[in-house]
């Protein structure tokens, strides 16, 4: 799939502009973590995309309807599961196996995280957040509290990854698309 058809399925189904925006911080860090392994930059950030295309339209029903949603696009099985992996624990039984299943499901939590500290800084902009900026505010649980801490720290535990490289190589890979979200 191209980016520009992953894009069109996101918007067709997401009509809010944060979460449309998130779909893509989570596109750009997945993309970032691609290139870290070598792996597939495209399918990696497809991925990432499309994570939260059935959310708008089915909030308390979250990746229940990925597969019908996302099946006429030729998204394939291996992609719907990657997607489903996401909710592990959470609104699915879909345990993330391969590496980037792992990074989908650590990194989804930490760019809303990350975002929430680009927005208390003065030119609320991505450049001016430094991992150790998003590690003071971790430790504030009343910021931010949307952004499930345990479940990141999950994700960086089952990546083997200590979580101050975790957010390092998270916001380096939105940094990188900093424009396209406003930030």
């Amino acid at each position: 799939m191209q980016r520009e058809q992953a894009y069109e399925i996101l918007t067709r189904y997401t009509k809010s502009k944060n979460l449309v925006n998130h779909g893509l911080a989570v596109e750009g860090a997945m993309r970032h973590f691609a290139s870290l392994c070598g792996a597939d930059e495209d399918y990696w950030g497809n991925i990432g995309m499309l994570h939260d295309a059935d959310y708008e339209m089915y909030p308390e029903e979250h990746l229940r309807h990925t597969e019908e949603l996302l099946k006429p696009y030729g998204v394939s099985d291996a992609e719907i599961h990657a997607i489903n992996s996401h909710g592990w624990g959470i609104c699915s039984d879909v345990e993330p196996a391969e590496h980037m299943e792992k990074v989908l499901f650590a990194v989804d939590e930490l760019t809303g995280l990350i975002v929430a500290c680009a927005l208390v800084t003065p030119d609320k902009k991505l450049a001016a957040v430094t991992t150790e900026s998003v590690l003071k505010k971790w430790k504030k649980k009343d910021f931010a509290r949307g952004a499930n801490r345990e479940i990141i720290s999950k994700g960086a535990e089952m990546l083997g990854m200590p979580l101050e490289e975790l957010v390092s190589e998270t916001l380096k890979g939105m940094q990188k698309i900093a424009g396209e979200i406003g930030l």
